[in-house]
């Protein structure tokens, strides 16, 4: 291999390119090409890429292999000027990035690069890269995902138009990302002990929107995909298919889209982006969970609009109720559909706790709210279920928190069903 493509023409016809400020940073990366290329690939430094891409034997190249690193930041500009001439050229573009921020890597994916691998390069990772340039057909749904295991298949067909259920916590810690996990949980798993009914069983798709710390890869014992990424970051060209990809499955039920890799700033993703991915999930599933950040985002009122219920937990405590009050004028200021929030209580008191009942009155009097659902305290088990990457179907049955949970999930999938029977 040498470091220039033009210093070859006695060999095999090029077929592709690396493109960095200096190969031999990416040792990994020249052994992948070598492994997969042969002597059929060249070297380019990012200043002579623009000017290949001129020559009559750039017409030959099947794909370019751009890779940078942190250095390589202040050279975007350039970067982009690269994709952009080879998407021109109907040439794929496939990134190799190594300490590159989210920011930029967003930029230069949005621009049209077609793939994504980090660098140091998993194994097996550019093989899989180079197939899915190659293929003439929609590559994500025929590659393998991060961790080498299949794509979540596309069931049913895509006319689906689920049900979208939010969850938002007004507060850290009031258990949102549990109600929401064991929310999907229950619904997917309605039907599953009964063969008859098991056909009938709901498609659930829980979506982790929590793009900086949301857990739900970690409450099911899920890795987190650097595809999730990539999915968010061109959902202009998503289909259903680059979505399932994207996709993991907890116990061959439930679909889960988890927070990506790394911590992304809440605004990389526009309200578009949004729109696009819970418009592919309410087609192929038939009820969509999201988990929400407890943060409030432009995209939190495309959201808002898009669900059927959007359920806002809290708990019996002064930051709560400040919360909630704050929550609700921002919406009706902006003349949001609040009719859409279902309040439920997190850690309510017993039954018997005549003061805490009391208490709870006094608080959705204050708030002008009414407190739709209160949920029990599980205790540490509800802990010891998310530290073990279980729902608490699994890890504590008999729980009293996951007792009520099933309940209202039993109670969704009831109203669903007599929509459906309806139209």
């Amino acid at each position: 291999m040498t470091s220039k493509v033009a210093l070859r023409p006695d060999q095999a016809a090029i077929v592709a390119c690396t493109i960095s400020r200096d190969v031999q940073n990416f040792d990994l990366l020249i052994e992948d090409m070598e492994a997969e290329l042969g002597e059929k690939w060249g070297d380019l430094t990012f200043r002579d890429a623009l000017s290949f891409f001129g020559q009559p034997e750039a017409a030959g190249l099947e794909f370019v292999a751009v890779a940078l690193d942190g250095e390589d930041e202040g050279e975007l500009a350039l970067v982009s000027d690269i994709i952009r001439t080879a998407n021109e050229k109907k040439i794929k573009v496939i990134l190799i990035a190594e300490d590159v921020g989210p920011a930029a890597l967003h930029q230069l994916l949005r621009l049209g690069a077609d793939d994504f691998c980090p660098y140091p390069l998993p194994e097996g990772a550019l093989h899989e890269a180079i197939q899915r340039a190659r293929s003439p057909v929609s590559a994500r749904a025929a590659a393998l995902s991060d961790d080498g295991a299949a794509p979540v298949p596309v069931v049913g067909g895509g006319n689906r138009e689920g049900a979208v259920l939010a969850v938002h916590g007004l507060a850290g810690g009031v258990g949102a990302t549990t109600f929401a996990v064991n929310l999907a949980w229950e619904l997917a798993s309605i039907g599953a002990d009964n063969e008859k009914l098991k056909k009938k069983a709901p498609r659930v798709c829980l979506l982790d929107f929590g793009l900086q710390f949301g857990s739900v890869a970690t409450y099911l014992d899920m890795a987190r995909r650097e595809s999730v990424y990539e999915m968010l970051s061109d959902t202009a060209n998503l289909d259903a298919d680059g979505f399932t990809t994207a996709l993991q499955q907890f116990e061959e039920r439930l679909n889960v889209l988890t927070a990506p890799a790394d911590m992304l700033p809440l605004d990389i993703i526009a309200p578009k982006d949004v729109t696009a991915v819970i418009d592919i999930a309410r087609r192929l599933f038939d009820f969509v969970i999201i988990d929400m950040p407890s943060t409030v985002v432009p995209w939190t009122e495309t959201v808002l609009s898009a669900a059927h219920l959007y359920f806002c937990l809290l708990e019996l405590d002064m930051r709560s109720a400040q919360n909630t009050l704050r929550l609700k004028r921002a919406l009706q200021s902006e003349e949001l559909p609040v009719d859409k929030l279902r309040y439920v209580l997190n850690r309510a008191p017993k039954f018997t706790d005549l003061n805490g009942k009391s208490r709870v009155k006094r608080l959705a009097e204050s708030l002008d709210i009414a407190i739709e659902l209160q949920l029990p305290d599980g205790g540490k088990q509800v802990m010891q279920a998310g530290d073990h990457g279980l729902p608490l179907a699994s890890a504590a049955a008999k729980n009293p928190l996951r007792r009520e949970i099933a309940k209202l999930a039993a109670s969704l999938h009831e109203i669903g069903q007599d929509a459906a029977e309806a139209a």
